[in-house]
């Protein structure tokens, strides 16, 4: 079964650029690695300027895990922390059909 993720990530103002570089490096090894993650896009809110989104799309639980488990998404956490401006909330989805 699919597994949906959405990730809310609110930014530090003046820091939506750096945010972005950054997700733009992770973005390009997850697709280049990951072979179960069938989504991966980096969106930004019409409403909230500095909140962002992440829409993922895994094959299953184990391309999930995989995900969360590679070098270079752990590598990833500490230049994200210096530009959040708050913890992220993940929503976990189960697809249907």
């Amino acid at each position: 079964m699919t597994i949906g993720v959405i990730a809310m990530i609110p930014v530090q103002d003046g820091k939506g650029a750096e945010f972005e570089a950054f997700f733009t490096e992770l973005a390009k090894q997850v697709r280049a690695n990951e072979p179960g993650c069938l989504a991966y896009q980096l969106t930004k809110s019409r409403t909230q300027p500095n909140v962002y989104k992440v829409l993922e799309l895994y094959k299953d639980q184990d391309a999930l895990t995989h995900h969360g488990g590679t070098e270079y998404f752990k590598a990833a956490g500490p230049k994200f922390g210096a530009v959040l401006a708050g913890r992220p909330e993940i929503e976990y989805l189960d697809g249907v059909g």
